[in-house]
């Protein structure tokens, strides 16, 4: 297993490498993100329905002298504020505070940056008696439709719904080291083969590293992180995701609705594209 705290040569990384990067404690977190890349943050809280959940946050703030609504997963520092952050798993409630903000921010025409940072929605009895299967859907419900731009930055783990309920955007970045999967590796491999241990292998299997994930024509850009990963420079790792989400909200912003919405459908539809052969057979 790769020395996380080492130099790596990039193409000698392993997906299994990719993820422990990816989930490494000292890799910045969305909040780092906002306060280095935006000013007068004010931060927004509740659902207006249930409470507030500490494992989204957002809130308005101007990046690059243009109002935005930013919002994101927010995992802790320290084992005392991951505890109080749910480990970066939101609650329904948590999702259903994005869904306001997203919503404020259409109304306002202003544009949103998502910070996907989550192992997963939490999966426990009391979330799923609240609708974590609803919050979930109708996150995706609203930005497939929301009319202003989106812009979808997954800045360490991307796991499963709870990643897909805030990237639905207009563009998804990844950084370099980051991963986004329909379940975790443990998950998988305990399904696949019914042994968390072969985790690696599972890794490799679900193509989630973000080169994969390029080729697959499901991000539009990977931001490269300083050598070693992204917890050995945080300030670089920042600096050069926002020079690119800056990039790609001017250009989005350039659209009209009408074509953002449309450009933003097709992109959509297109995942999944397959294939398909007929198989011929010869009597003689």
């Amino acid at each position: 297993m790769e020395q996380l705290d080492t130099p790596h040569v990039a193409s000698e990384l392993t997906p299994w490498d990719r993820v422990q990067r990816a989930r490494h404690p000292q890799r910045p977190h969305t909040l780092d993100y906002v306060f280095a890349l935006c000013e007068d943050f004010v931060e927004l809280h509740g659902d207006r329905r249930f409470g507030d959940d500490a494992a989204i946050v957002g809130g308005m703030a101007s990046f690059n002298g243009r109002t935005v609504m930013v919002l994101g997963h927010q995992k802790g520092s320290d084992t005392r504020e991951n505890m109080r952050r749910n480990f970066g798993m939101p609650l329904p409630e948590g999702y259903r505070k994005a869904q306001r903000l997203m919503r404020h921010a259409e109304k306002f025409g202003i544009p949103v940056l998502c910070f996907v940072d989550t192992p997963g929605a939490n999966p426990n009895k009391e979330s799923e008696e609240r609708g974590q299967g609803n919050a979930i859907a109708e996150g995706i419900q609203v930005m497939t439709t929301l009319r202003t731009p989106i812009i979808a930055t997954v800045i360490g783990e991307g796991g499963s719904g709870g990643a897909l309920a805030i990237s639905v955007g207009d563009r998804i970045l990844m950084q370099e080291n980051s991963i986004y999967s329909v379940a975790s590796p443990e998950a998988a491999a305990s399904i696949l083969w019914r042994d968390s241990a072969r985790a690696p292998d599972a890794s490799r299997a679900l193509k989630l590293t973000a080169q994969d994930l390029l080729e697959l024509e499901i991000i539009d850009e990977i931001i490269t992180e300083p050598a070693g990963g992204a917890h050995l420079d945080a300030q670089a790792a920042i600096n050069a995701a926002g020079e690119r989400i800056a990039v790609h909200l001017e250009q989005v912003c350039a659209l009209d609705l009408d074509t953002l919405l449309h450009e933003r459908y097709a992109k959509y539809r297109s995942i999944g594209r397959f294939e398909e052969q007929q198989n011929v057979l010869l009597r003689v």
